[in-house]
């Protein structure tokens, strides 16, 4: 059976959970494809996604206005009006899906409807929503009753999805859609075994500084403070695609108050060992790091400098509904304070099941 994922660019999540799909998916013997419409069809819609990342890297409060805008242009809701829409049949035509998977919120009207003109064969459409709760960044374009089903992580997305008009008999809680690694539960694992690794001691606090896929972040203001407090500690800086980041912590002279591993994109399986073996995760609160840190238990502070997003803000009610309360912070001298009082780090752990196959056997349901 032939999948197509259709994905974009706008942050990191949406990817992860597109090609985590296509792994699941061919492991079952599939075929699929991910594919991006937005980058793939017209330069225009190209520019807003690096417009997002942009905005996300440089002034997250400013996706008040992006979104917002989005929210009311509807851009992509009428398939006559969507620029590039000839590039999209022709790959739905040559790949010839037996279901379709919308893993981002702008997929899932105009290019449902021109998914189901080619041709006389109807092609299953699926929506899987990221999102962990509702809240102002929950987008209305999540949301199409016609589809065939819309999945989420966990209740709380699934309940806002019926809020805006989804048909509960069309929602489904599918648990997380992550790679492979966090799934296994390893009852091997030695926390002493991966701290020593990167030349860490078990006696000393350790902090996970993580990033997002387009290296959002502010590890070198961190830990400049971090050493200027003289807050004995260790820190695991990752950087994923932010080398100029990597080569500035690199750099940083050995210290008697503080130890720095700086690492660049990591895989799924160092991953889960680092936030298994960790104190607590510095992050903001994107829907993919959030989401991993959920399933492997590890306390997070948030990082909300430069503002936060609307979409952030859902993933902060999800994590408020499950613990209270949350720590975050606005400036990097807040964080430091937490980091000072050694107060206990809220966690929220939710274990996965084995593998995805309840969502995976839905989509299977849809074709037969």
């Amino acid at each position: 059976m032939k999948l197509l994922v259709l994905s974009a660019s706008t942050g990191g999540g949406h990817n992860m959970r597109a090609y985590a799909l296509q792994d699941w998916w061919c492991e079952k013997g599939g075929d699929c494809q991910v594919y991006q419409p937005l980058e793939n069809t017209f330069w225009g819609y190209k520019s807003g996604c690096q417009l997002y990342n942009f905005i996300q890297k440089k002034m997250p409060f400013l996706h008040y206005g992006y979104f917002n805008f989005l929210e009311l242009a509807s851009l992509h809701r009428n398939p006559g009006i969507i620029l590039g829409s000839q590039k999209f049949i022709k790959k739905i035509k040559e790949f010839s899906p037996d279901i379709i998977v919308s893993v981002h919120a702008h997929l899932n009207h105009g290019y449902f409807k021109l998914s189901q003109t080619i041709d006389s064969k109807i092609i299953p459409y699926v929506v899987y929503c990221g999102e962990l709760a509702d809240g102002n960044g929950f987008s209305r374009h999540w949301v199409n009753p016609d589809i065939d089903l819309f999945a989420s992580p966990y209740q709380e997305g699934c309940i806002a999805a019926e809020k805006r008009g989804m048909p509960s008999s069309k929602c489904l809680v599918a648990g997380p859609l992550l790679r492979k690694p966090f799934y296994i539960q390893d009852r091997s694992f030695d926390r002493l075994n991966i701290l020593s690794k990167y030349g860490l001691q078990p006696n000393l606090p350790v902090y996970l500084l993580g990033t997002g896929a387009n290296g959002v972040n502010h590890h070198p203001a961190i830990i400049k403070r971090l050493m200027k407090a003289q807050k004995k500690c260790q820190v695991i800086a990752l950087c994923g695609s932010n080398d100029k980041t990597l080569l500035e912590l690199r750099k940083i002279p050995p210290s008697d108050y503080l130890d720095v591993v700086a690492l660049s994109q990591v895989g799924a399986t160092e991953m889960v060992s680092l936030l298994r073996a960790v104190d607590l995760m510095v992050a903001r609160p994107g829907a993919g790091l959030t989401t991993e840190a959920i399933v492997t238990g590890c306390p997070m502070i948030f990082d909300l400098t430069g503002g936060g997003m609307p979409q952030e803000n859902n993933n902060l009610n999800f994590w408020k509904s499950k613990t209270s309360p949350i720590l975050s912070f606005y400036s990097i001298s807040k964080l430091i304070n937490i980091l000072e009082e050694n107060q206990p780090i809220p966690r929220v752990e939710i274990p996965l099941e084995e593998s995805p196959n309840l969502f995976l056997d839905a989509l299977i349901k849809l074709v037969e």
